[in-house]
């Protein structure tokens, strides 16, 4: 392995409480200049904020480091939008979505794209309702998910993410969303693509066994399953085998030497 692709929630921390050994481990991969990059689903914030909290737990990151579905998905459609935009997203990742053409918060009309994030408590009927309707008004309009996440570690919990928001909509307007985020390998091969080495010398280490590590080995690279975060020993019996399995990140530099 030469390269590493960092999960932030359920690795480095949970919600608001970093993973022991994290910081250390994150010091170590930089004495050692192994490229690396932080790829996260996280739809609810922007890079500045996570960037923010990276270094409110002594990890070394900038926004820079960092690759979000909204960044994925923002740069797509810079590329390739023609018509006005629907965002629902949280005030945090709207930044990201900065010179396009959105259509105002309460349009039910009107958009050629419908971009789906995690509002986590925002979310209600009302809101869901009104993403239905912008895509059935317009046959064409394109459903974009920031990720398909089903759930992750909150503090107090599981708490669902993106994903079964998106799969309603999907099931409502009859049309498959386009993704951006893991387990999406076009999302993957553009990380792989910033590290500037081949997919099969890229580490990917997360805690879901889906998007990360199932996402990961389809994109051609190795997964690293942690035992923190939403890990449960249920998902090692779910068809899907990590390339390794490590107690957490902390279990990192002592595995590499090995390893290597």
């Amino acid at each position: 392995m030469r390269a590493i692709l960092f999960d932030m929630d359920g690795v480095l921390y949970n919600s608001e409480t970093p993973i022991e050994g994290a910081a250390e481990t994150l010091d170590w991969v930089h004495a050692e200049h192994i490229p690396h990059l932080f790829v996260t689903n996280t739809s609810s914030r922007g890079r500045a904020q996570l960037a923010e909290k990276l270094r409110r737990f002594c990890i070394p990151g900038d926004e820079t480091g960092i690759l979000t579905p909204a960044v994925a998905a923002a740069g797509w459609l810079r590329a390739h939008a023609s018509g006005p935009i629907a965002l629902f997203v949280k005030p945090g990742t709207r930044p990201e979505f900065d010179g396009l053409p959105v259509v105002p918060g309460d349009a039910e009309t009107g958009a050629r794209y419908v971009v789906i994030g995690d509002l986590e408590d925002a979310w209600d009927f009302r809101t869901l309702n009104r993403a239905f309707r912008l895509l059935h008004s317009d046959r064409e309009a394109v459903l974009i998910a920031l990720g398909m996440t089903r759930y992750w570690q909150a503090s107090d919990g599981l708490q669902l993410d993106v994903a079964p928001f998106v799969a309603a909509l999907e099931h409502a307007a009859g049309r498959q969303a386009l993704v951006f985020g893991k387990p999406s390998a076009p999302f993957f091969d553009a990380a792989v693509e910033r590290l500037g080495v081949p997919a099969s010398d890229v580490l990917m280490i997360g805690d879901d066994i889906d998007s990360d590590i199932a996402g990961a080995q389809h994109a051609g690279l190795k997964g690293a399953l942690v035992k923190t975060g939403k890990f449960r020993t249920a998902d090692l019996a779910r068809g899907v085998t990590p390339d390794f399995v490590l107690d957490s990140v902390a279990s990192l530099p002592v595995w590499w030497r090995q390893a290597q």
